[in-house]
């Protein structure tokens, strides 16, 4: 990778990608990939070319109703412009976030949603005997749907994680208590004492989903 000085360029040309870093306009050579196939890949894969198949069975006037709501939904700004969504795009984003946690397709474009603050403040993992039980502080109503994402039990020292997984949703709590021991174990099993526990939580209505927030804990002894 170079540092270039030249005119904002984004995008690959060739064998040549351009980018704009913290650190200016840079370029490097293309490197292919990865593609291990795994069952992560191949599922999403299979929710994509669902949902893509979907939008040719919809009516001509619900994909002009989806791409107008398309140029209403601003995405990450590319070289200062401001860029938008395809009808499609906006289709398959939509509803392969829906499908991937389990809720029906939309053949029609849902407005826009408005996120309260994710109520969701702390993770609190006890141990009774040697039995380990992982709670979420709850301090309001939760969203149509608050999704659970976690990733695998690790060291202590560590200060974040990167690969997580969508485990369910955040069970109604009890006492401003939700308890999603069920939902990490049946993933991961019973994390060990002196782990630290990664979890994030996601709001998501009609398609739609707020930034994630983390949270972590460490196993305690008993």
């Amino acid at each position: 990778m170079s540092k270039k000085l030249d005119v904002q360029q984004s995008g690959k040309r060739g064998m040549i990608v351009n980018m704009i870093t913290r650190f200016g306009q840079v370029e490097r050579q293309y490197v292919p990939p990865r593609d291990p196939k795994t069952q992560a890949q191949i599922r999403i894969r299979s929710i994509l070319a669902r949902v893509s198949a979907r939008w040719r069975t919809i009516t001509e006037q619900q994909r002009q109703a989806w791409g107008a709501r398309g140029r209403e939904a601003e995405t990450k700004r590319r070289l200062g412009r401001k860029t938008y969504l395809t009808g499609s795009q906006l289709f398959n984003k939509i509803n392969c976030a829906r499908v991937a946690i389990g809720l029906g397709e939309l053949d029609d474009p849902p407005d826009f949603a408005t996120f309260p603050a994710n109520p969701v403040e702390e993770l609190m993992i006890g141990n009774a005997l040697g039995t380990i039980a992982l709670q979420l502080r709850v301090a309001g109503a939760l969203a149509e749907h608050t999704l659970v994402l976690g990733a695998a039990p690790c060291s202590a020292g560590r200060s974040m994680a990167r690969h997580f997984v969508f485990l369910g949703f955040v069970p109604q709590p009890v006492g401003g208590l939700a308890d999603i021991t069920a939902l990490y174990v049946a993933r991961f099993g019973v994390p060990p004492v002196g782990a630290k526990v990664f979890i994030r939580t996601q709001q998501h209505i009609n398609g739609w989903t707020d930034l994630p927030q983390q949270i972590s804990a460490i196993v305690p002894s008993a």
